[in-house]
């Protein structure tokens, strides 16, 4: 899609409707543009500058906007069902943003607490999970490297299907010229200090994170995803990181099927399988523990497993993905055609206001990122309960 096909946002011709959630770095409204309904993510150009202040960091600040940038780029490409259009951009003094398609459903995590025993059925995991390997596989196809792969970034639309959301943290692989993984560096990251700092502990771990002789897995992986460089950046949700990520050695598209594998066990037990106390024994856990994979043997629990290895040379890819038994029967040039998904949300998400509240978009923004004393970025009770209630304001 080219720049000349993508509408300026006009601030003051938005209706909004109401804010659906933020994050570190920017504020989520529902909107409506003529008749349509989009989620306009807002960023406020305030604390991108106070991180460089933070950091003392002249190139902080480039590097912030750069990845605005490239997310509005990767957008921009996106021709598939599960993976949101690019509606518009918003640029004014205070803010700058973008609209994407509105998912009213919620996210998955959202979705499975409100199921009684807070799980999913068998056949309830293999639509989304089935749909999350299509929208991974096209990523990977593009040279994107999705790194944030978790519950609270997987959207359910209207129509009931999935759709992933929130690139800020991807990036792109550039291919390799003789077909073999190497490794750049990454100038929004400080690898060599990230590898002393993390150096004792995962040198105990090395011995167990090359092989794991309590299992058994495929040789080296045969895959179609595009041979390409590796990328030493550290980016992504602790419980969701992969090993190669922690070490800092350089990592590939292997890291999203490692997240894949933790969502699946997340939908199954209800919990992340490596979760510590504190970050630190998170990442060990990462390292060196196998993942506790209780109950009878199955294919969703073997899949799992080989999701979860923790050498990416021998973790299962995309093509023995969907070869596998847990998606026997499964016809994936069908999946995206299927009529009645397991859950078809409203028009509207239930926590949304009625809409007869004025939202000015840049007062609220910088009142969530609003400076005070020694608090930044703290959301402030007074907003959140003028404009939505705490339990509908969740944090993406």
């Amino acid at each position: 899609m080219n720049d000349d096909q993508i509408p300026l946002l006009d601030i003051h011709n938005l209706k909004v409707i109401s804010p659906l959630g933020r994050g570190a770095k920017g504020v989520v409204f529902l909107i409506q543009n003529d008749a349509e309904l989009l989620a306009l993510k807002a960023i406020s150009r305030a604390s991108i500058k106070r991180k460089l202040n933070n950091n003392n960091n002249n190139n902080s600040d480039g590097a912030e906007y750069k990845r605005i940038f490239f997310e509005q780029d990767v957008l921009r490409r996106f021709q598939h069902p599960l993976l949101p259009k690019l509606h518009g951009i918003l640029s004014t003094q205070n803010i700058v943003g973008y609209a994407i398609d509105y998912c009213p459903g919620r996210d998955l995590n959202y979705l499975r607490n409100k199921q009684t025993e807070k799980i999913f059925s068998d056949d309830v995991i293999r639509f989304y999970a089935a749909e999350l390997v299509l929208a991974l596989e096209y990523l990977h196809k593009l040279g994107i490297v999705y790194r944030d792969l978790k519950p609270e970034n997987v959207m359910i639309q209207q129509n009931g299907h999935l759709m992933l959301v929130d690139f800020d943290l991807s990036t792109e692989l550039s291919p390799s010229t003789n077909g073999t993984a190497l490794t750049k560096s990454d100038p929004l990251t400080s690898v060599n200090k990230r590898k002393k700092r993390l150096s004792k502990l995962y040198t105990c771990c090395q011995c167990h994170t090359a092989t794991n002789e309590d299992s058994v897995h495929p040789a080296e992986s045969v895959s179609s995803e595009p041979s390409c460089k590796k990328t030493n950046s550290f980016v992504g949700t602790e419980e969701y990181v992969a090993p190669e990520m922690i070490q800092g050695n350089g990592h590939d598209f292997a890291v999203d099927w490692w997240c894949f594998g933790v969502v699946l066990y997340e939908m199954v037990y209800g919990t992340t399988p490596f979760r510590g106390a504190n970050r630190k024994e998170t990442f060990y856990r990462i390292l060196c523990k196998s993942p506790e994979i209780a109950g009878e043997p199955s294919p969703l629990r073997d899949l799992i497993g080989k999701l979860l290895e923790k050498d990416p040379k021998r973790r299962i890819r995309v093509m023995e993905i969907k070869g596998h038994d847990f998606f026997k029967g499964v016809d994936w040039e069908k999946v995206l055609q299927m009529m009645r998904p397991p859950f078809i949300p409203g028009r509207f998400d239930e926590g949304c206001t009625d809409g007869k509240k004025i939202i000015d978009v840049e007062d609220f923004v910088q009142q969530v990122f609003k400076v005070d004393d020694d608090v930044i970025g703290e959301v402030t009770e007074k907003m959140v309960d003028e404009q939505n209630s705490a339990k509908n304001f969740w944090v993406f």
